[in-house]
């Protein structure tokens, strides 16, 4: 084997490690909040767009939906992944309702957007702020950036999970996944609203979120 074929194979082994996978969404991160830090410095204390997401709004009050908002989920104790949506009137692992999500950079602003629940815990497995159960959940967008039905890394270090298209999004646009980022959402912060995901895909979605994390 030539020196370029096993440099070449052993990128693609590296590339499939989720050691590897998790120092390259990190560095992504990094660069995203050192970029946002000086586009705050040069803009006066106003923050840039987040992945072109539109304007950031305005801080929210003391009393506001940022003041509640909970700290991602640690990646140190893996996370029971079942589908068990129910209709029992209140968000369940498989579906998708609608929340108020934080930024990463700041907890205390953040957008109104879709997320998928996939778990359901107590609050102090996976962080250290919050009491009693929170939902577990994974931000959805209609950006694409991945091929259907595949699972793709973003310049950023962020991986996206293709659902397809559903009832959550009124103009039938497919949707992806972020599986790299784990919500924490306290129950009564999100709507029941959207829809639910079927099994198979909610299956596709927990094997990244396994993979990413390094749980598999």
């Amino acid at each position: 084997m030539s020196l370029a074929s096993r440099l070449t194979a052993a990128l693609r082994t590296a590339a499939r490690s989720p050691a590897v996978r998790r120092g390259v969404r990190d560095l992504g991160r990094a660069a995203t909040r050192a970029v946002t830090r000086q586009r705050r410095g040069a803009g006066g204390g106003r923050r840039g767009r987040l992945h072109g997401t539109g304007p950031a709004p305005a801080p929210v009050s003391p009393d506001g939906e940022g003041a509640h908002a909970l700290a991602d989920r640690s990646s140190a104790a893996p996370l029971a992944l079942v589908h068990a949506p129910r209709a029992d009137g209140r968000p369940d692992p498989g579906e998708i309702v609608w929340g108020w999500v934080p930024f990463e950079e700041d907890l205390s602003r953040g957008k109104d957007r879709p997320v998928l629940v996939v778990a359901e815990e107590d609050a102090a497995v996976g962080g250290s702020d919050g009491a009693g159960p929170v939902l577990v959940a994974l931000m959805l967008t209609s950006r694409d950036r991945t091929e259907p039905g595949t699972t793709a890394m973003d310049e950023h270090g962020a991986t996206w999970v293709d659902i397809g298209s559903g009832s959550w999004d009124r103009q039938g646009r497919p949707s992806e996944v972020r599986a790299d980022r784990l919500l924490r959402l306290a129950p009564d912060a999100v709507r029941r609203e959207g829809g639910r995901l079927d099994r198979a895909r909610y299956d596709r979605v927990a094997a990244a979120v396994r993979e990413v994390h390094g749980w598999s």
